[in-house]
């Protein structure tokens, strides 16, 4: 019996190429594009960067030379609820949020997997470049894709068995030079077409801008006001601008004068101050994570060696992960690392493995 598989379309070269090799399998194949939130206003046009309407006509076009119907399912107040207000709130907390990770988290393989399951789909396939392996229990494993450059795994940490289960990977197989090759091969118009951006509901890609004028109305308060640069002691050097304006580890634009250079060290959201500190300041060989979720279903019962990014482009360090009570884990490095940011994720490796991952917790301070 002919195994249906709905494919996450966006118009671009990746699913699009998914799509055609979902074809080739014999998969009966559906088509779907998601229609998600983006602000009004000028130039913004409503319309998210992810879905734009020449991004629909692309996918469309795509769907018709492969002989697939597509639907495009609004999914805007749904995306406007979990991953922009989340975006927000996250920044009013003094942290920086990876929104992709959380739209894997619940719209991708939640919402959309859902979705695909309700019209009776086998599977939902996406065109990011990672791999899914069945082990001899049959569990079933997270790894990096092929194409260590393009790897996406980072952002797929917080999928787990039921998710695995019932999703594909067509290309991450393939080298992202071969994807072009194949979509030019089958003619889909869209072989040269770039990348995909993050952030893709601001309409200028200015994030600091966006939550001066969206965090009243989404949270009730305004988080870009300025205030204090402080020492960790409580010494004023200067002000800032805006919390929203600055990362940990940032040294330049800070606008103070100091006999040696001097970084964020931590953004106090209860004082509205930046707080900033010496290089050996910033440097931990420590971080604790929440929210951890484990590919394989449970954590592991001992402290495990593995290579963890704390971030999407970061490269991998090695580490000692020992998980603890309620969703968390501690991270120990082999030495220093100066850009550890909370609400990043930390994301485990063993080899080309995925373990799993979490959400940087923000320090705590004596």
């Amino acid at each position: 019996m002919t195994k249906r598989v709905v494919v996450a379309m966006s118009g671009g070269v990746d699913s699009s190429v998914a799509a055609a090799l979902m074809v080739r399998a014999g998969y009966e194949v559906i088509g779907i594009m998601m229609r998600l939130w983006a602000e009004d206003g000028e130039g913004a046009h409503g319309y998210n960067r992810c879905c734009t309407p020449d991004q629909m006509t692309d996918a469309g076009r795509v769907a018709r030379k492969l002989g697939i119907p597509f639907y495009v399912l609004d999914t805007q107040d749904v995306f406007k609820r979990n991953i922009v207000q989340f975006f927000v709130e996250q920044y009013a907390q003094g942290v920086t949020p990876n929104p992709c990770l959380e739209c894997n988290r619940h719209i991708r393989f939640e919402w959309l997997l859902n979705h695909a399951l309700s019209l009776e789909a086998d599977y939902l396939a996406t065109g990011h470049y990672a791999r899914v392996r069945q082990a001899p229990d049959g569990s079933f494993q997270l790894l990096k894709g092929l194409d260590e450059g393009k790897d996406q795994s980072y952002v797929l940490s917080v999928m787990g068995q039921a998710q695995l289960a019932r999703v594909l990977f067509p290309i991450g197989e393939h080298h992202k030079a071969h994807v072009r090759e194949i979509a030019a091969e089958l003619g889909l118009g869209i072989a040269a077409k770039g990348d995909s951006q993050d952030l893709c509901f601001l309409a200028d890609g200015d994030y600091r801008r966006f939550l001066r004028e969206h965090s009243p109305a989404l949270i009730g308060k305004q988080i870009g006001a300025a205030g204090d640069i402080k020492t960790r002691d409580g010494r004023v050097l200067g002000r800032h601008d805006g919390l929203p304006n600055y990362t940990i580890g940032q040294r330049k634009g800070l606008g103070i004068a100091s006999a040696e250079p001097l970084y964020v060290i931590d953004l106090d959201t209860a004082q509205n101050a930046v707080i900033v500190g010496t290089k050996d300041e910033l440097g931990k060989a420590q971080l604790t994570a929440a929210r951890v979720n484990w590919v394989s279903g449970a954590p592991p019962s001992t402290p495990v060696q593995a290579e963890v990014k704390i971030r999407y482009k970061a490269q991998p360090i090695p580490a000692l992960v020992t998980a603890l009570p309620n969703q968390r884990a501690q991270v120990d490095f082999e030495a220093p690392l100066r850009d550890i940011t909370a609400g990043q994720g930390a994301v485990f490796y063993q080899g080309e493995v995925c373990l799993g991952g979490g959400i940087i917790e923000k320090p705590r301070h004596t």
